[in-house]
């Protein structure tokens, strides 16, 4: 595909979204950036070295500038999470760093794709600051955890996880809502799938929800599984192939929900996520997202 993709952010994650985009063949340029200049231009060399194994692309660093031009603009800059904190607290240190590239980005004709944490929150900052439709600043969100979900059912049912239909919603983060009320396993509703319990939503969501934590707390980071959500994303949304994701945008009005970023299924194209999917919900479950997005209102509310 003739596609121009940007990377701004080249730590851990940001190094996992490049390798993995190569691998799609979604672009046939990726550029780099980052603050620490020779971080970029290591990253593109030694990428750049493997080209014989990934379809064709050149790879160079670039100003954030140059990326205007770009198909798609991922922002992963700003540091990670540390053992014990959670997400919300490093807002304050990633928030300034995120409002300049959206200032930078203000009338880019692409998509930006923010996987900087808290997700949700710089996501809606990214948009008040790049000023642009709603749609096309797209968090990752919560497509991590619900592959996380999928992936620990599939283990449970003893089936593939792309045979599971189950979705996390809200924060990427301590108030996100498992949907277990609309799960289904091949079809058939979770609740009705053969020797399934109910007992083990609530252990499985919680191992989902803290699931970061825990990498975090045996290597120091999360990386290669949102690098794959981040490739795949991209993939999915300069194709135009119209998938459902549960990806952050900013609400206008959906479910009492409005003027907050937090993931809700919605249909991805190359205008972005532009079709916001009401799911099916209990009233427990619509509650506990309601409750979500009070949490990430207070968290932007805290930034000004």
């Amino acid at each position: 595909m003739n596609a121009s993709i940007g990377i701004i952010g080249m730590g851990w994650v940001g190094s996992s979204v490049a390798i993995s985009t190569l691998h799609t063949g979604i672009c046939n340029e990726l550029l780099l950036h980052d603050i620490r200049g020779e971080v970029a231009e290591g990253d593109a060399m030694d990428l750049a070295h493997g080209a014989s194994f990934y379809p064709p692309a050149a790879v160079r660093t670039a100003s954030v500038e140059e990326m205007r031009r770009c198909s798609a603009v991922v922002v992963s800059a700003g540091r990670g999470g540390r053992p014990g904190e959670t997400r919300l607290d490093l807002l304050r240190d990633n928030a300034a760093t995120i409002r300049h590239i959206g200032t930078t980005l203000a009338g880019f004709g692409g998509v930006i794709v923010v996987v900087t944490n808290p997700v949700d929150v710089l996501t809606f900052a990214m948009r008040e600051a790049s000023g642009l439709p709603p749609a096309r600043v797209i968090g990752t969100g919560t497509m991590l955890d619900t592959t996380r979900l999928r992936q620990r059912l599939g283990e449970e049912l003893r089936i593939d996880p792309r045979s599971i239909h189950a979705q996390v919603v809200g924060e990427h983060g301590d108030s996100e809502v498992a949907l277990w009320s609309g799960a289904r396993a091949g079809g058939t509703p979770l609740r009705k799938w053969p020797g399934w319990s109910s007992a083990r939503e609530k252990e499985i969501s919680g191992e989902v929800r803290t699931a970061a934590y825990e990498i975090i707390r045996r290597k120091g980071t999360t990386n290669h599984a949102i690098g794959l959500v981040t490739a795949a994303l991209l993939k999915w949304t300069l194709r135009g192939d119209r998938r459902v994701l549960t990806v952050s945008r900013v609400h206008e009005e959906v479910e009492g929900i409005r003027d907050v970023a937090l993931s809700l299924p919605a249909v991805v194209t190359t205008g972005g996520a532009e079709q916001v999917i009401v799911p099916e919900m209990s009233g427990e479950e619509r509650s506990a997202l309601r409750q979500s997005a009070e949490v990430l209102r207070k968290a932007v509310d805290s930034i000004g």
